[in-house]
């Protein structure tokens, strides 16, 4: 048997996925592990972890980012330029005020992602916004795990015309 059933170009197509991170209930760490599942494209049937099938996702809202404990005031990143004495820290509160919110997801989703090749063209299709406007409005299809494309005209006519015929 084909081990290729299923795998068209239909079914690697990227959908783009919305998040509204101020907005949602969840904290920092389980936002960013839905967001990375979906990246990685383990929500698809055709999911091959050696290829690279997962899906855009923009995420809005990032300044009200829910944090739990004292996260903001106790937890540290590093950086390191290789040369003695370069080891410079900075915590998540020092973070959000010099880089936002979305640099935070972005290296919470970073971690939570396998570490390949695939790392990085996975994380180029994390896009953050610290507002709630984005340029990708036209290319957003579902809204959390709500898909927009039911509610098109041209779809909900497609599906009278299927059914009187």
């Amino acid at each position: 048997m084909s081990q290729t059933i299923g795998k068209t170009r239909l079914a690697y197509s990227r959908t783009w996925h919305y998040v509204d991170a101020g907005s949602d209930p969840r904290s920092l760490g389980r936002l960013a592990s839905s967001i990375a599942l979906v990246l990685m494209g383990k929500n698809k049937p055709i999911y091959d972890p050696s290829t690279d099938c997962g899906d855009y996702v923009v995420v809005v809202g990032c300044h009200d980012l829910h944090t739990t404990g004292n996260k903001r005031l106790q937890k540290k990143y590093y950086t390191h330029t290789t040369r003695p004495g370069s080891l410079k820290s900075m915590t998540m509160d020092q973070m959000f005020a010099k880089w936002g919110g979305g640099e935070v997801l972005r290296r919470a989703v970073k971690g939570m992602l396998p570490k390949n090749r695939l790392q990085e063209p996975r994380l180029a299709r994390l896009k953050t916004f610290e507002g709630l406007r984005h340029p990708y409005k036209h290319n957003i299809i579902k809204f959390g795990n709500q898909s927009v494309l039911g509610n098109l005209p041209e779809v909900q006519e497609a599906f009278q015309q299927t059914k009187s015929a």
